[in-house]
């Protein structure tokens, strides 16, 4: 395809790493396609780039203007960003030849709301990918049970009433007159679930919205010798396992206390004597480990793609218990590699577990419900698999029409 693709974001692991495997895939295709990171390990490709010290200096000054002026909010309730600086990278050489701008996770100090004009202004199409509610609501990440971003976001229940500024207020308006302003910008969800709250708020229900899931690299996350990759991280081969990962442990979306309790239930039923819980991810610490009463095996934080496709092999079952999640990809990867999943069916978590075939669906924030989907898994024996609509020959041809549609 004629046309090149620069693909922006804020790390080019970890969090990043959508984007990467997205223009992984677009180079296979023929795309000319390249990254821009704030920061990040470039992976010997010629085709990604860092954005420099300065931006890396500005990023972390944000960092501690936000913290300073978000500090009253509700921490259980997520979080919230609101973007003061930001690097202009609308003059950068990558982006001045680029065709299409896809704009990936670029908070954290990397982008504010005028960055996002400066491209537009290009009038080049921008492809706003959508990694959680940020994008549709005045700042929050996931509004929970709140629905004031389909009519108006103000007096944002994060802030409990300590909010002077009204910074929910103010994110809205911000993000309503970029949006209206615009015709050159697209969004793009990859859960059903964002895509139907992206076509209900009010700043996104007249723009164009494509639901398009993150692609998974089945020739790295596969079903490998379960015996085999247990004796590689010396795990015993007779207990069963059941794995969690996330970036951050402690991140309140992620619903630590919630498998803890689940885990504790676990820990006295039937299968106890043989149990053990591997975790992998960053936060863990001695505390978290404490509230555990079965055997734990701490990986650390898994950066290379390798290692957790071995990690996810080694489980018998792996946990989600999401309190609020758009489509995460360690649930696409583990089922990639052949291991069922339970999770909270939140979000567009259902959207990947079709219940008690390759997975099993705990009814909210249960933890009854997820120790129960847990031995259900175990019990059973049952196998992970990806289903059809999230193979990368099928995501792949929806970013393939999505650009054909947006370059003419």
């Amino acid at each position: 395809m004629h046309c090149r693709v620069i693909h922006v974001q804020i790390h080019s692991f970890s969090g990043g790493k959508a984007a990467r495997r997205l223009h992984k895939s677009f180079l296979e295709e023929g795309v000319d396609s390249q990254v821009l990171s704030l920061v990040g390990d470039l992976d010997d490709d010629a085709c990604m780039m860092n954005s420099g010290k300065k931006a890396w200096i500005k990023a972390r000054i944000d960092y501690k203007i936000e913290s300073c002026i978000l500090r009253n909010t509700i921490k259980d309730l997520g979080k919230f960003s609101f973007p003061v600086l930001g690097t202009d990278i609308s003059k950068f050489e990558s982006v001045y030849k680029a065709d299409i701008i896809y704009l990936n996770w670029v908070l954290g100090g990397f982008m504010n709301l005028q960055g996002y004009r400066n491209l537009a202004k290009t009038g080049k199409p921008v492809v706003i990918v959508m990694h959680d509610m940020w994008t549709i609501t005045g700042g929050c990440h996931h509004s929970f049970s709140c629905d004031k971003y389909t009519s108006e976001c103000f007096k944002c229940p994060m802030f409990n009433g300590r909010n002077l500024f009204d910074l929910a207020a103010r994110g809205y308006r911000k993000k309503l007159k970029l949006y209206t302003e615009f015709e050159n910008l697209y969004f793009v969800s990859p859960s059903k679930w964002l895509h139907d709250c992206a076509k209900k708020s009010s700043l996104t229900r007249h723009k164009p919205v494509f639901h398009i899931p993150n692609i998974v690299d089945e020739s790295v996350f596969k079903p490998l010798n379960k015996e085999a990759a247990r004796q590689f991280l010396n795990i015993n081969s007779e207990e069963y396992v059941i794995a969690f990962g996330a970036l951050s442990l402690s991140n309140p979306y992620k619903g630590w206390k919630e498998l803890e309790k689940a885990l504790d239930i676990l820990s006295k039923g039937k299968y106890h004597r043989n149990l053990s819980v591997l975790i992998f991810g960053g936060g863990y610490n001695q505390k978290l480990a404490n509230s555990i009463r079965l055997k734990t095996i701490f990986l650390g934080y898994l950066k290379d793609e390798y290692s957790m496709a071995l990690a996810y092999n080694t489980a018998d079952v792996f946990v989600v218990p999401s309190k609020a999640d758009n489509l995460p990809t360690t649930i696409l990867e583990c089922l990639s590699c052949g291991t069922p999943v339970t999770g909270f069916d939140v979000g567009g978590i259902p959207e990947m577990i079709d219940h008690m075939n390759n997975g099993y669906l705990a009814s909210g924030n249960d933890p009854e419900d997820l120790a129960k989907g847990i031995e259900f898994c175990l019990a059973n024996k049952l196998r992970g698999r990806l289903l059809p609509d999230f193979h990368k020959d099928v995501i792949l041809k929806k970013h393939m029409d999505l650009l054909n549609n947006i370059s003419k």
